[in-house]
């Protein structure tokens, strides 16, 4: 007896370009030309934006995070192709437009691997509109970033923040970023020590005597004096490197067995904490220094950290306060929550990177209070860096960012 002959599918498939091993993967939508009878995308346009605080997967490589009132999206993935019809955003692959954005929703584009092409027309209109348009490395770390330079045309606060780095006003405001560091690598082992208290009480005693040892600091910086931040930095930079010092002993005590972590590594780095905190200090470098181009401040005339070529000294200062509550808090829960992290050739994979990434935006979503109201972190970014600006024209104080523990 012949075995019965198999049910045609009802619903052939329409992807020629994926092979039928890769069927089980969700596709875009497609549909049968009528007139040439060959298969062809349909045009997915995304009106609603995710909930705030979510990320939003559209597709591979293209995912969407709600920023305050407007939307981030990030694009990833070699041969994908962006330009601008009417009002939108268009997103191809290949030469067939898959997705539209409204520009509207927008408030960045982030363009976050190589291969990803863009037209001169949509470069244009994301300026015309404020719109930043940002580009990472596969490491996380922003390489270029582009705006109008109607963005920066007030140039009052330029003046005054060059005039500073000479007066009693770069000391000031120097003294403020070692002191607000200070106190969230503090507040930050405090944090994750009190997990070790009733756990582990020999452990909680280390990272709460090294805790200590850090708040004693701050009063030591602010009798530091000087007119100039030149008279001042080493001395600044010296209390800077003690509290950094006694700060990763603490976090070594407080990831104890779970990761790989001989102290803090720069560049070159070969385990996974210090790959996962390079990672994300790139893609929080990119968030100070698109707040410091908006605010109308020169991203190359820092105060605590000196200037040297290509070096973004004024973004280094404005990092040092968001480093505990953004990204080191996000590695420290990563590791301690066992989540894998893949390595190759010393650098994060695409899986741990994208889900990593998606760690760090979320923490930018999240609130903390400030002055009594509470506010996303990318929105207390943007108000340092214009907060900074009424400094430096002496029209109010600066107050670093603290977070709450």
């Amino acid at each position: 007896m012949n075995p019965p002959a198999p049910e045609p599918n009802p619903l052939p498939r329409i992807h020629p370009e994926v092979a039928a091993p890769e069927a089980a993967r969700e596709l875009p939508p497609a549909q049968i030309n009528l007139f040439t009878g060959e298969p062809e995308a349909v045009v997915v346009p995304i009106e609603t934006e995710p909930p705030d605080g979510e990320e939003r997967i559209i597709d591979e490589g293209i995912r969407m995070v709600k920023t305050g009132d407007t939307s981030q999206v990030v694009l990833s993935g070699f041969g994908m192709y962006l330009s601008k019809k009417s009002e939108r955003l268009l997103v191809r692959q290949g030469k067939t437009v898959v997705y539209e954005f409204p520009l509207f929703r927008l408030s960045e584009v982030v363009v976050a691997s190589r291969g990803v092409s863009l037209s001169s027309d949509l470069i244009e209109e994301l300026c015309q509109r404020g719109i930043r348009l940002s580009f990472l490395t596969g490491g996380g770390k922003p390489y270029a970033m582009l705006s109008s330079p109607m963005l920066t045309a007030t140039v009052i606060s330029r003046r005054e923040q060059l005039a500073a780095i000479a007066d009693e006003r770069g000391v000031e405001f120097a003294k403020l970023i070692v002191t607000g560091k200070l106190t969230n690598q503090e507040r930050l082992l405090r944090y994750f020590g009190k997990y070790l208290k009733q756990a582990d009480p020999e452990r909680f005693a280390r990272v709460d005597r090294l805790a200590d040892q850090i708040a004693e600091l701050r009063p030591a910086v602010q009798r530091i004096a000087g007119q100039r931040i030149d008279d001042v930095r080493d001395s600044l930079m010296g209390y800077e490197g003690t509290g950094g010092r006694l700060y990763w002993d603490g976090v070594k005590e407080i990831i104890g067995q779970r990761g790989e972590f001989m102290g803090r590594e720069h560049r070159g780095a070969t385990d996974a904490v210090n790959a996962l905190l390079n990672y994300g200090y790139g893609i929080l470098y990119s968030q100070v220094w698109g707040a410091v181009l908006n605010a109308g401040l020169e991203p190359f005339a820092g105060f605590l950290h000196v200037d040297r070529p290509g070096k973004p000294s004024l973004v280094l200062d404005l990092v040092e306060e968001f480093r505990q509550p953004v990204v080191d808090r996000t590695v420290i829960a990563h590791i301690n929550l066992g989540e894998a992290v893949t390595l190759k050739a010393g650098m994060l994979d695409e899986e741990t990177r994208s889900r990593y990434a998606a760690k760090i935006l979320e923490r930018l979503e999240s609130t903390e209070t400030v002055k009594g109201k509470k506010y996303q972190i990318k929105s207390i970014i943007q108000m340092q860096a214009r907060s900074l600006c009424t400094f430096l024209r002496r029209e109010g104080a600066y107050q670093p960012f603290g977070f709450k523990w």
